[in-house]
């Protein structure tokens, strides 16, 4: 029985280790018109394949920032780096600017109708509305 326990313990402890999965949600702010966005078109915005909307990145060091990236478009956040930096090179754009947790970009997409950002699920209020959610 003690063997039990202690199995027990060292799995619930293995599982609390594990990272989690989150739901990323793509928001803007609530003064924009979109009212949904489909997972290709947001790609294309933080891929600057397209300036309708202004993207705002999170934290170069950000977990969420890999995630989204595969989730998004099935790239690592290096290739998508390669891609800004050609963008930027090409004087053809500016690669997004990044912004240290949900909370500051939930601030920075709220202050301006035409920025797109991505956050966590469970960090949306009332100051964004979603347009994506990546499961």
């Amino acid at each position: 029985m003690k063997k039990l326990y202690t199995l027990l313990a060292l799995s619930g402890a293995i599982s609390l280790a594990l990272p989690a999965s989150a739901e990323i949600v793509v928001i803007t702010s609530t003064a924009n018109q979109a009212s949904r966005m489909f997972s290709e078109q947001a790609a294309q915005f933080f891929l600057g394949q397209s300036n309708q909307f202004t993207p705002i990145e999170q934290g170069k060091e950000s977990p969420i920032r890999k995630e989204f990236y595969q989730k998004l478009s099935n790239k690592s956040v290096s290739q998508v780096e390669a891609m800004w930096a050609k963008i930027e090179f090409a004087g053809k754009g500016t690669a997004p600017k990044a912004y240290a947790s949900d909370t500051a970009v939930k601030k920075a997409v709220a202050s301006d109708p035409s920025a797109i950002g991505y956050i966590n699920k469970a960090s949306v209020d009332d100051t964004v509305k979603v347009l994506l959610t990546l499961p």
